[in-house]
């Protein structure tokens, strides 16, 4: 018997570590309609069915998460971590992206607590790379300030990129660049509306997840139809 648990163990498959987990942090402030909240999550939703990025979240065999936020005590967690560890994962953590119900309509634009919420989830998962990537289209205007839970997040050794919607305050862009990402190699992308957020959010995530790695192994190739 010990010498049949020495030969399973000798000739087990190791199992790839994951290289990233991903939160995909929504702003759904009172300043985002229906209409609006329906195109980020389409389109984000669209981005995640994209060959290129499916491919690299299942190389990465990442953990991926969603999260509503608003104001100053509401943020939550609306899809848990969940392992992208085929194609066919990465399609239902699409759909679910795009069925995923909005919580709140009415409340303020409270960035710094969503940084702070989606960090604390971190210590669910154990990757190489962390990163949150938040979207929104006003600056913080309660709740405690973005650079204040910088330390935290360096701590942590999370990086924060944005997606900066421009609908109406042009120059959200540096203020992200100012107040909100960090860490190494931290960016900003910016949509010149919600009608610009699905190529741009596609942009962003091809950017933060085709990352190829030399030690983690390709998914075995496959054919995959891209919807339309």
């Amino acid at each position: 018997m010990r010498w049949l648990l020495i030969l399973l163990l000798f000739f087990a498959r190791p199992v790839a570590a994951c290289d990233l987990a991903l939160a995909l942090v929504v702003d759904v402030s009172g300043s985002v309609d229906a209409r609006e909240y329906r195109i980020q999550m389409d389109g984000l939703a669209a981005a995640l069915r994209d060959p290129v990025v499916s491919e690299a979240l299942v190389r990465a065999r990442a953990e991926v998460m969603l999260v509503q936020w608003t104001g100053a005590s509401r943020q939550r967690l609306t899809l848990p971590w969940t392992t992208i560890d085929s194609f066919e994962a990465a399609d239902r953590f699409a759909d679910a992206v795009a069925d995923d119900r909005r919580i709140w309509r009415n409340y303020s634009t409270a960035v710094g607590e969503a940084l702070a919420f989606a960090a604390g989830h971190f210590d669910d998962v154990s990757c190489g790379r962390r990163i949150i990537d938040v979207s929104g289209d006003g600056p913080n205007n309660e709740g405690v300030e973005p650079r204040l839970i910088h330390p935290d997040l360096k701590a942590r050794g999370i990086t924060v990129n944005a997606i900066a919607i421009e609908e109406s305050e042009s120059d959200l862009t540096a203020y992200f660049y100012e107040n909100v990402i960090t860490g190494a190699g931290a960016f900003v992308v910016t949509a010149a509306g919600f009608e610009d957020y699905p190529p741009q959010i596609r942009r962003k995530l091809l950017r933060e997840v085709a990352r190829q790695s030399a030690q983690t192994p390709a998914p075995a190739p496959r054919l995959r139809k891209v919807r339309q």
